[in-house]
């Protein structure tokens, strides 16, 4: 029996364009935000990537909605594009799911997280001016 859980990501899941961790690259140099919304203590643990805005996911609505006043600058309108960044790509399905229901319609996440971008050896292209 799948867990209530497992049922809840794989819908969040169908409504993603998921991006792999190879296409975040290509991603950013058109112009998508990533949000980092690991807690501090598991970036300074993990590694961390400075492409990437870190919004901790207990405030993430709040700062992306562009019609919050918590919103960050960057949340200008629905059609900002945000890649969504956990550990290991399932609590940024969630997340990015969340955004979805906001009307941020291009909200996505990477599949296998912040792991991922290590393993498939892309952070150093995730610098700023590159």
């Amino acid at each position: 029996m799948t867990s209530r859980i497992d049922q809840i990501l794989s819908a969040a899941r169908e409504r993603l364009q998921r991006l792999e961790a190879t296409d975040v690259p290509a991603a950013l140099r058109r112009g998508a935000i990533l949000v980092d919304i690991r807690p501090a203590a598991q970036r300074a643990a993990e590694g961390e990537t400075s492409a990437a805005l870190v919004i901790e996911r207990n405030v993430l609505e709040w700062r992306l909605d562009p019609t919050s006043d918590a919103r960050l600058p960057q949340a200008k309108d629905h059609d900002v594009e945000w890649v969504v960044l956990c550990q290991q790509g399932y609590t940024s399905s969630l997340a990015a799911a969340s955004l979805l229901d906001l009307g941020l319609h291009r909200a996505t996440d990477v599949a296998g997280g912040y792991q991922a971008l290590a393993e498939a050896g892309v952070l150093a292209e995730l610098t700023p001016g590159r």
